[in-house]
């Protein structure tokens, strides 16, 4: 079965950490460009960010540039989310899925209508 599980969510203070995952099974992560999603209560998902298939470009909302950083490990068929600085507005449910490609880079737009579970982030004091 083709699948995306993400882990790495919980409850941080504003201001802390998390690194997120999103590992693959059943298919080879490493041929398809990969986007981090999220969904705060009552709002639209949204995307967060996306990294190309070599991992060569990437991309982030204007809402986490400088915070986070997505990045991956091909030979681990996983791709991470580092959160850093997190503030409540980026309280939410995280999903990752196959992203489309504009050319030699990413776009934050979904490739498949099959989302995982997600894994929650809530950042409160």
């Amino acid at each position: 079965q083709l699948q995306l599980v993400e882990s790495g969510g919980g409850l941080v203070q504003p201001g802390g950490s998390l690194r997120l995952s999103c590992a693959a099974s059943g298919f080879t992560l490493g041929y398809y460009a990969i986007g981090w999603f999220r969904q705060a209560p009552g709002k639209e998902r949204e995307g967060v960010s996306c990294i190309t298939s070599s991992g060569g470009s990437t991309k982030h909302t204007e809402s986490v540039k400088g915070r986070f950083t997505i990045s991956r490990d091909n030979a681990k068929n996983t791709v991470y989310l580092q959160m850093n600085s997190l503030k409540p507005e980026d309280t939410g449910v995280y999903y990752c899925a196959t992203v489309i490609t504009l050319g030699p880079m990413c776009g934050m737009i979904p490739s498949t209508n099959r989302w995982g579970q997600g894994t929650q982030v809530t950042v409160s004091s």
